[in-house]
This record gives structure tokens, sequence and C-alpha cells, in this order.
């Protein structure tokens, strides 16, 4: 049997070869990556680069067509897993009848002998919203909290996240952000985000899947990934890329007049009067996501480690 007992440096998710096919084609493909227990992962990528479907499977909701995915060493759909993993969906399905409390105890009832009534509570609590409340009556922003409440109620130990801020206003979206943060941080919960709004996620997450066209391309701690990559500025003639570059890997280049910028993945030394500078976290992934075709880049820790279980 599995010992599925906390360990130090347990997988939360690893995938082999995964792949979902449509009728249209393929959402995900010969995807193949490990997340560490305890990050915080952005998942980030273009409409459609397979994100929404990738945290389907996560939370157990499909199956693959192709390889695997396992949470915590074993398939999502694994009995022993499926409390263990909370989801909340971009479109946040409650009950809109039903009050604040009524949604609290049902989050209760379906969850016996895990629920955390007090941890869901403070959530509620701290945006200031009345539990007699109709959940139809609310806000985005509030119901955005009620659907968070609901997952940390369950004391997950991955939580996974739909864009959950995509229909908030800038000030509430950072104060859901900070509370989203304190309770992963009181309870070490692994936590994958999906988000279309780069700038929110620098500083907060401390991990990193980038997607497009159903494929990984990015995947690592940030940091790691950050200092793989240079930034070039300097003066450039020609639609050619320089020829100090050759032997380097471009991931994208610019050229305004004479002015010339790339970011790079360095083989060495780079000749030439260039600035070199290290990106930001926007700017390494804005380049990527303008050029989906770059040579895909897993740190060591990303790596799938041996062969994944087939999902259950």
């Amino acid at each position: 049997m599995t010992d599925l007992t906390f360990q130090p440096d347990r997988t939360a998710l690893q995938a082999v070869g995964l792949g979902v096919k449509h009728r249209r084609g393929w959402a995900l493909r010969d995807c193949s990556f490990r997340l560490p227990a305890g990050r915080i992962c952005a998942l980030v990528g273009p409409n459609g680069a397979g994100k929404s479907t990738l945290l389907s499977l996560a939370a157990g909701l499909r199956r693959p067509t192709t390889g695997s995915l396992t949470a915590f060493g074993a398939g999502p759909t694994d009995p022993a897993i499926r409390p263990r993993v909370a989801f909340v969906a971009q479109e946040k399905p409650l009950y809109p009848h039903f009050t604040v409390a009524d949604t609290l105890r049902l989050g209760h009832e379906l969850n016996p002998g895990v629920w955390d009534q007090a941890a869901a509570e403070r959530l509620v609590r701290d945006g200031g919203l009345p539990f007699g409340a109709r959940v139809g009556s609310l806000s985005g922003g509030q119901r955005t909290r009620v659907a968070l409440a609901l997952a940390f109620g369950k004391k997950p130990e991955l939580l996974l996240l739909d864009e959950p801020m995509s229909d908030l206003d800038p000030l509430v979206r950072h104060q859901m952000m900070a509370a989203l943060m304190a309770e992963a941080a009181e309870r070490a919960t692994t936590v994958v985000m999906a988000s279309h709004v780069l700038a929110e996620l620098d500083g907060v997450c401390d991990y990193l899947l980038l997607m497009a066209d159903g494929q990984v391309r990015l995947a690592g701690e940030v940091e790691d990934l950050i200092a793989a990559h240079t930034l070039l500025l300097g003066r450039h003639e020609g639609p050619a890329l320089p020829p100090e570059l050759a032997g380097h890997t471009v991931v994208e280049s610019r050229a305004t007049g004479r002015q010339f910028s790339a970011l790079v993945r360095t083989d060495g030394p780079v000749a030439g009067r260039w600035e070199a500078t290290e990106p930001s976290l926007e700017e390494l992934l804005l380049a990527h996501l303008r050029a989906p075709g770059a040579p895909a880049l897993l740190t060591p820790s990303a790596e799938p480690r041996g062969a994944a279980k087939a999902a259950a």
C-alpha cells in the first residue's frame, strides 16, 4: 500500500507524457513535469494553452487520453487523494439561493472529519460578509471569498485555482490575494493558480508552469528560471540576429531602429558591447508568451522522478 503520509520532499503533482484529445484536436500533448509540495505555483499561458484542462485533470474531474498525472503519488480520482485536493473553478459554481451560512454548512456535510469551520468562517468574517446573505446577492469579490472559504475549510494539501481573481477590481484582487497567501502559508498548502494578470504573480509565486499549445514550455523555481535568462540591450542594424548571439538560445528579439533587445539563454559569455541585465518575471513571461516556439526549459526540480503511476 502506498504511504500517503506527509513527507517534506513529497511530490504534489507529477505528469509524464500527459495528453488529452478532443474531437477537434489535442488540448494537452506530451506534458511532463513535477511540482514539489509546499510551493505556490503560477500556471500561465494564453487562452487555449491547456491550463483549465490540466487543472480539471488534477482535480480528478476527467481522465487523460495518454500518459499519467499523479497527486501525492496516486491518481487524482483515488478515494484517498480526493479529500486532499480542493478546486476553485473560474465560474465559482455556488448555489445562489443558499445563504453564506448554508454554503459553509454544505461544505461541512460534504467533508466530514476534515472540515475546519473556524478557517472557513475567518475568511468570510474578514471580508465583512453577513452569514445570512444569499450567495446570489453577493458581488463577484464576495462570491470569490465564499468559494475560497469552502476550499480552505476542506483543509486541502493541494489547492487548484482557475483564474480565481479574474472578475475582481485591483483593490479587491490585492486583498483576496493577501488572504489566500496567508491561509496557504499557515497550512503549507501547495497552490496552483492559473492567472492572466502577470503583475499579481511577482513576489507571490515561487514556482512556474508556463504552457503554450497544450505543452509545458517552462517549469521550475521562479528564481532559477529567471537566472537562466539574460536580457541584452544594445545597438544593431539589419534584420539578421547579431553574430555575437550565435551559439546562444535566443527566446525573443526585438529591434526599434538601431536599438536591439533580446531575451537569451546564454551558453557562456556574450561577445560585443551589450548591456546585460536580469529580466523581471513579467519580462520573462511576456517574451515566452510572444515566442511559444522557443525551446522548453525545466529546472532539475521540475523533471519527473521515475515513472509516474497510471492515474486511478
